[in-house]
């Protein structure tokens, strides 16, 4: 007797592995650069929209793609990431990172000091005046101002050494360099606000020294900016 030919059980069908849910994609294009880790400033970012707003205009950019670049602008926290996003359009030029402001020589710390004293007296250096690498301020029953915000530095590293007896060294700075120091009171107060500059290439002012029965002080002034003078001085080399 032939056995009845059993059928062959169904083949169940092989379980898939979950798919993971795709990771939404950012708006525009990934940008970066490795290269260029210097952070953004809120300046460098307004240039950037400048250029995108000026390609909507021009119809080199469709709202979409301006939307999703104007996105990757203020997500952007280097100039690295910047440039790419304007690489294919016109005035991309301008987006790149500006030329350090400041060119330096050698910082010799040997070089001449200047000199000012006030003895029962006072004496003031304002305007605009070449600093020196070091310059040495001492004030015995009277006042020093020393007044750095529209001066002409040659070097990046200027030095000033302060000694206030029953006087005053007041030194003021524009806002954009770097600020430091250290010193101490006797009796008085000294007291430097530090500060750093946003351009790594922006001079540094150093004040040490110290009061008996005295004032030091050095703060930046506000309002006053480096840069104002430097544009002067490419427009008027002469003066």
């Amino acid at each position: 007797m032939d056995l009845e030919k059993q059928p062959e059980p169904e083949k169940q069908p092989r379980p898939q592995r979950p798919v993971a849910p795709a990771e939404p994609a950012l708006a525009g294009p990934a940008f970066a650069d490795p290269q260029g880790s210097l952070r953004a400033s809120d300046a460098d970012r307004d240039r950037i929209a400048d250029i995108l707003r000026d390609a909507l205009a021009e119809g080199r950019l469709d709202a979409e793609e301006h939307s999703d670049r104007i996105d990757a602008v203020y997500r952007a926290k280097t100039v690295g990431e910047l440039e790419p996003i304007v690489r294919d359009l016109p005035g991309a030029r301008t987006a790149r990172a500006p030329e350090p402001a400041f060119a330096w020589g050698s910082d010799d710390p040997e070089g001449p000091a200047d000199n000012l004293v006030a003895i029962f007296s006072s004496t003031t250096r304002k305007g605009r005046w070449r600093v020196s690498r070091r310059t040495n301020a001492f004030a015995l029953f009277g006042n020093v101002e020393i007044d750095l915000t529209e001066a002409i530095f040659a070097q990046r590293l200027t030095t000033i050494n302060a000694t206030s007896i029953f006087g005053n060294v007041e030194v003021r700075v524009p806002e954009n360099i770097s600020l430091r120091g250290s010193g101490s009171g006797v009796f008085g107060n000294f007291e430097v606000v530090t500060l750093e500059g946003v351009d790594p290439q922006a001079p540094v002012v150093v004040v040490n020294g110290y009061s008996v029965f005295g004032n030091v002080e050095a703060k930046p002034k506000r309002g006053k900016w480096i840069t104002d003078l430097q544009g002067k001085l490419k427009k008027n080399p002469g003066h």
